[in-house]
C-alpha cells in the first residue's frame, strides 16, 4: 500500500510538473536547433538549400498525422483560402528563413537567439495597426503591453548599435579557439547587415503570424494548414534555390551536420515542437509557453561558446536582459486581457479560451516552421 502510495505521489507530481518539464524541453531542443544550423551553414551548405530539405523533412513528419487525425473535421479548401496559405508558405517559410539564416551566418546563434525576443512585440505592433488588437490607455495590463514594446526595441537597438568588448564565458583556451577557428563572428559592416537582416526577419515573422490567425478562422485545421505551409514552402523555396544556386553539387548533403541539420529542424522544430507546445498550450495558455523562449536564449549562449566558440559582446548581453524585461512586461500585458474580459470565448468542456487572433499573436511558435 506504501508503494502504491508513492506511485500516486509521483504520478501527480509528474502531472503537475509535466507542462514545466515539456517547455524546458523544448526549449533545449530549439537551442540545439541554432547550434546545428550555425555549424551546416558554416559547413557551406546554402541557406536556400537548407531551407529545401528542413520543409522536406517537415512534411514528412507532420502530413502524416494531419491525414490521420483531421481526415474527418478538415474544412473545405477554397481559391480564397489557397492563396492566403500560398501567401503564408512565401513569406515564413521562403523569406524569413533564408533572412533569418543569412543574419545567423552574418553575426551568430547566440546573437540570432536573443534579437527574436522581440517577434512578440512587433506582431503586437502589428496587430494594433490592424486592429486586431484592441489598447485601452488607462488600463494598467495595456500600459504594460506599451511600455514593453518600447523597451523590447530599446533593447534591440542596445544590440544593433553597441557592440561592446568581448566578454570571457568560460576560459582563456575558448579565447584563443575563437581567434583561430571561429568563421561565423560578424564584424564591422557584416554585423550590421546580419543585424538588419535579422530585424527584416523579426517583421516579416509577425506578419505570418498576423495573416496565420487570420487564416485559422476561414481553416480550423492546424495541422492541415501547417502541412499545407511547409509543403508549399518546400515546393517555392526549390524554385527560388535553383534560381540561386546554379552548382547542382550544392545539394549534395553526406551524413554530417549537413544532413542532421534539416532533419533535426523538419522533426523536432516542426512536427514535434508542434505537438508538445498543442498540447501545453492547451492545458496552461499560450502566455506560459512564451515565457520560456529567454531559457532557450541562455542555453544557446552556453552551447554557442562552447560548441560554436562565438564571442559575446558586452552589448549583445545588455541588450537581451532589456530585451527578456520588455518581453515579460508584454506577456504579463497578454495575460491579464482574458480577466474579466468579454471577448473571450467558451470552448468545449466549458473551459475558456484565448480569441484565436490573441492566441496566435502571442504562440510565436505555433506552426513551427518558423526561423529556428
Amino acid at each position: 500500500m506504501e508503494t502504491q502510495g508513492i506511485y500516486v505521489l509521483l504520478a501527480a507530481a509528474f502531472i503537475k510538473l509535466k507542462p514545466f518539464l515539456l517547455m524546458v524541453f523544448l526549449q533545449v531542443g530549439y537551442a540545439f536547433l541554432y547550434i546545428v544550423s550555425m555549424l551546416c551553414l558554416n559547413r557551406g551548405l546554402s541557406h536556400y538549400i537548407l531551407v529545401v530539405y528542413r520543409h522536406a523533412a517537415a512534411t514528412i513528419a507532420v502530413a502524416p498525422f494531419a491525414l490521420i487525425f483531421e481526415r474527418k473535421n478538415r474544412p473545405k479548401m477554397t481559391l480564397k483560402i489557397f492563396i492566403k496559405i500560398m501567401a503564408l508558405a512565401w513569406i515564413e517559410p521562403v523569406i524569413d528563413q533564408n533572412l533569418y539564416y543569412l543574419g545567423m551566418k552574418y553575426t551568430s546563434a547566440t546573437f540570432s537567439s536573443a534579437l527574436y525576443n522581440i517577434v512578440p512585440a512587433i506582431t503586437f505592433i502589428m496587430a494594433i495597426i490592424l486592429r486586431l488588437e484592441k489598447v485601452n490607455l488607462k488600463r494598467r495590463h495595456s500600459q504594460a503591453k506599451i511600455v514593453g514594446t518600447i523597451v523590447t526595441m530599446g533593447g534591440a537597438m542596445i544590440m544593433t548599435l553597441y557592440k561592446g568588448p568581448i566578454l570571457e564565458m568560460f576560459s582563456e583556451k575558448s579565447s584563443a579557439h575563437i581567434e583561430t577557428t571561429s568563421t561565423n563572428v560578424g564584424t564591422g559592416q557584416n554585423f550590421l547587415v546580419g543585424t538588419l537582416v535579422l530585424l527584416c526577419s523579426c517583421v516579416i515573422w509577425s506578419g505570418f503570424f498576423i495573416l496565420q490567425s487570420i487564416t485559422l478562422r476561414e481553416y480550423p485545421a492546424e495541422l492541415s494548414l501547417t502541412s499545407l505551409i511547409v509543403f508549399l514552402g518546400m515546393v517555392q523555396g526549390a524554385a527560388v534555390a535553383l534560381v540561386m544556386e546554379h552548382d547542382f553539387k550544392a545539394w549534395a548533403i553526406g551524413f554530417d551536420s549537413r544532413l542532421l541539420a534539416p532533419v533535426y529542424s523538419g522533426i523536432v522544430g516542426s512536427a514535434m515542437a508542434y505537438y508538445l507546445q498543442g498540447v501545453v498550450t492547451k492545458e496552461r495558455g499560450p502566455v506560459f509557453v512564451t515565457a520560456f523562449n529567454p531559457l532557450c536564449m541562455i542555453i544557446v549562449a552556453a552551447l554557442g561558446s562552447l560548441i560554436l566558440a562565438e564571442q559575446l559582446h558586452l552589448g549583445s548581453v545588455i541588450g537581451a536582459i532589456v530585451i527578456v524585461i520588455g518581453l515579460y512586461s508584454v506577456i504579463w500585458g497578454k495575460s491579464q486581457d482574458h480577466i474579466g474580459s468579454p471577448t473571450l470565448t467558451e470552448g468545449k468542456g466549458n473551459s475558456l479560451e484565448l480569441p484565436i487572433v490573441a492566441k496566435d499573436i502571442m504562440d510565436h511558435e505555433n506552426t513551427h516552421s518558423g526561423p529556428i
